[in-house]
């Protein structure tokens, strides 16, 4: 009556990280610690501690780190001091204040933002514009 039943039902059995999950740490929220997260995580209250997330960090306009973050993207809107570890891009909007140490593939920093790091980057290699030609031996 509502539905085959030799169809395949989708369970969840928390192996495998849902892709349209996301965690959020609210403002008023004060954490002092470790948080590990296998999904995206926003941040609009305040962390003191480590960060490691499989998936993007968002710091809210209001939310505040400090300490280590690891993560494959992040957007920073609020404020960040220490270390962060940024696998593809960063994005650091305008309303962003950032101090520490950066490593990161890609990264953008938009006008008014206050950025105050020492940053390294892997990025993309550019090809050279301008095409040596092999040398050719002269006399014989």
């Amino acid at each position: 009556m509502f539905g085959n039943k030799s169809e395949k039902q989708n369970v969840s059995n928390g192996s495998q990280p849902s892709t349209n999950v996301s965690n959020s740490i609210v403002e008023g929220t004060n954490i002092i610690g470790e948080i590990v997260a296998s999904n995206d995580i926003r941040i609009d209250g305040s962390l003191i501690g480590k960060l490691d997330c499989k998936g993007r960090v968002i710091i809210g306009p209001q939310g505040k780190v400090e300490g280590d973050i690891t993560c494959i993207n992040a957007i920073i809107e609020g404020s960040f001091t220490g270390n962060i570890s940024v696998k593809e891009l960063l994005s650091v909007k305008e309303t962003g204040i950032v101090n520490g140490d950066i490593v990161t593939d890609k990264i953008m920093v938009q006008t008014g933002a206050i950025f105050n790091v020492t940053c390294s980057m892997s990025g993309q290699k550019l090809k050279s514009l301008v095409q040596k030609e092999p040398l050719n031996k002269v006399g014989g």
